[in-house]
């Protein structure tokens, strides 16, 4: 254990709570490796379909002003 410590504060130890090079490289490889998985999955189709209607003219949603309702329920049915 000794010596992974030994040689951890030998190969160009960063400034105080920083990472070495080493350690952000494998970070960085780790990080691409699941962002290329999660893109490589696309996009599901519901949001598919969601983006075309959203794009499509008059396709947004038209949201109604608040009326004061005194309803209990918060705007939720």
């Amino acid at each position: 254990m000794k010596d992974l410590k030994s040689q951890a504060s030998k190969s160009t130890t960063p400034g105080k709570g920083g990472l070495t090079p080493e350690i952000q490289s494998r970070i960085g490889h780790q990080l691409r490796a699941m962002y290329d998985d999660v893109v490589r999955q696309g996009v599901p189709d519901r949001f598919a379909e969601l983006i075309k209607k959203l794009d499509a003219p008059g396709g947004a949603p038209q949201v109604e002003p608040d009326r004061g309702s005194n309803d209990n329920n918060n705007g939720r049915d």
